[in-house]
């Protein structure tokens, strides 16, 4: 009798279970079969399962939490990007070679995301997001640095090789193309209208696991990690606690839209993986490199001329003032665009246009979205009355002009930047005049030489070069094999290169 009433018990257990099971799944029906004691499923087709968790969009209208719509919308615009690298002794060139800030993990707190190196030719991993139906595909400059060879991997295994329009080292962007058709693309939206706490999926390829998706919340704006050394730096990232890992440098950091907010770049962590930190270039900041960099061949920054500091509590106690939100005009340069328009040291700065300015790293933003010879407005807090000044941003040289690169077809299959070089600085060097290597990326240089930034070219199969047009004349229907000739500044003797034009 005891035994037979604890298998009645169990009985009774497994049809709670049983009921329980019916409710939660809510499609699928249990039947019991008292004689066999057995139990029969029927199953029914499709999940219905319903949402559990709803989100506001801006109008306050109640939706279902659902990043599969989302998911799908997004994948087939972000790819996988293999760079192969020369072998270390390759890579680093001359002595004196400033070693790749990028590539020092920066007292292990602060790493770039991209994919593991190896000895031999080197294999760095990263992602990219295609960002028009013309195979224009935007990535992390860190990513294809140094790459002799770039290969695309869409979303469907289909694989391109790629080629670089443009770099912007100050924002560590780099802006690539394929030739392929019917591709997927991503719109990009203003980051400023993203707000702490929305909802993000970060899209890309960590450790080489292609088509990854992970989600979090925008946990801050205007982050500056101090992880690009470039002397005009440029960092206003957007933080994010969805899950970012070596491989996703270049990915997409999108709303629950699809829409792009920003290029995911870099993470804060003590082991090199996910930590619960994700910084991404904000959208605002990428528009503005791609449409430069399609337009002048490179980036036209506007700047204000001034150091600056982030007002806080302390320093106004310090300075003996009332705390006001905003940047602190540490320094102003000598006839600066600041200087010109009447700013001075001392000053708080506080809005641009119509953009409040509370740090430093919202100022750098604001500021770089605009071009050499724009207008703006700054307001400034001086000894408690504010006052507005219109300020010309100007370029690093000091004047309004764009600094435009020419792109031509045997550039990219060069793959290299090149620039005039300055009639006092031939003088110095005791040379007639020459052209100036001033970025390496994946082509030919790479690919078929030890050539190196910085590199001063004087002749092309003997002929004289003095400017970057003539180079390209004598370079653009060059068939076969071709010989440069030249010096590097702080290297002895005449330099040559040989490689192949086919």
């Amino acid at each position: 009798m005891k035994k037979e009433n604890t298998n009645k018990t169990y009985v009774v257990s497994a049809l709670i279970a049983l009921a329980v099971s019916v409710g939660v799944l809510g499609g699928q029906k249990y039947l019991l079969d008292e004689k066999q004691n057995t139990v029969t499923l029927n199953k029914v087709d499709g999940l219905n399962a319903q949402q559990v968790l709803y989100t506001a969009d801006k109008e306050g209208n109640i939706t279902p939490l659902d990043f599969t719509d989302t998911s799908k919308k997004v994948l087939d615009a972000v790819v996988h990007i293999k760079a192969t690298q020369a072998a270390p002794e390759l890579a680093q060139g001359a002595p004196g070679n400033i070693p790749d800030p990028f590539k020092q993990f920066f007292g292990d707190r602060f790493h770039m995301p991209e994919g593991g190196m190896r000895q031999g030719p080197r294999m760095g991993t990263g992602s990219g997001v295609i960002i028009n139906d013309k195979g224009y595909i935007i990535t992390n400059n860190h990513v294809i640095e140094n790459a002799q060879e770039l290969e695309v991997t869409l979303h469907n295994n289909e694989s391109y090789k790629a080629t670089v329009v443009g770099i912007d080292p100050t924002t560590d962007l780099a802006l690539l193309k394929i030739t392929a058709n019917n591709l997927k693309s991503v719109s990009l939206v203003n980051s400023d209208d993203v707000e702490v706490g929305e909802w993000v999926l970060a899209i890309g390829n960590p450790f080489s696991l292609t088509s990854t998706v992970t989600a979090g919340i925008v946990s801050a704006k205007a982050r500056n990690i101090n992880i690009n050394k470039d002397q005009f730096a440029v960092e206003s990232f957007i933080q994010t606690d969805a899950a970012i890992n070596p491989g996703n440098s270049g990915g997409a950091l999108v709303n629950l839209n699809g829409d792009l907010i920003g290029i995911n770049t870099a993470i804060a962590s003590r082991t090199g993986s996910y930590s619960g930190y994700g910084f991404a270039v904000p959208s605002n900041i990428v528009t503005k490199v791609i449409e430069d960099l399609l337009e002048y061949g490179s980036v036209q920054r506007g700047m204000l001329g001034v150091s600056i500091i982030t007002m806080d509590g302390a320093m106004a106690k310090e300075k003996g003032m009332d705390f006001v939100k905003g940047v602190w005009i540490q320094n102003v340069g000598e006839d600066s665009a600041a200087d010109k328009s009447g700013i001075k040291a001392g000053d708080i700065l506080t809005k641009v246009e119509d953009n409040k300015v509370t740090t430093s790293p919202r100022l750098q933003e604001i500021i770089a979205q605009y071009r050499p010879g724009d207008a703006v407005n700054v307001t400034v807090n001086r000894n408690g009355k504010e006052k507005t000044f219109e300020v010309i941003l100007e370029n690093s040289q000091g004047t309004t002009a764009m600094i435009k690169k020419e792109k031509k077809p045997v550039m990219n299959i060069l793959g290299a930047d090149f620039k005039t070089l300055d009639a006092e600085k031939a003088k110095a060097l005791k040379i007639d005049g020459g052209v100036q290597v001033v970025n390496l990326y994946a082509g030919k240089l790479l690919q078929n030489t030890q050539i190196k930034t910085g590199f001063i070219i004087t002749h092309v199969d003997g002929a004289k070069v003095t400017d970057v047009k003539e180079l390209i004349s004598l370079l653009e229907d060059k068939k076969g094999g071709i010989l440069l000739e030249g010096i590097y500044e702080n290297m002895p003797g005449k330099k040559y290169y040989a490689l192949g034009m086919e």
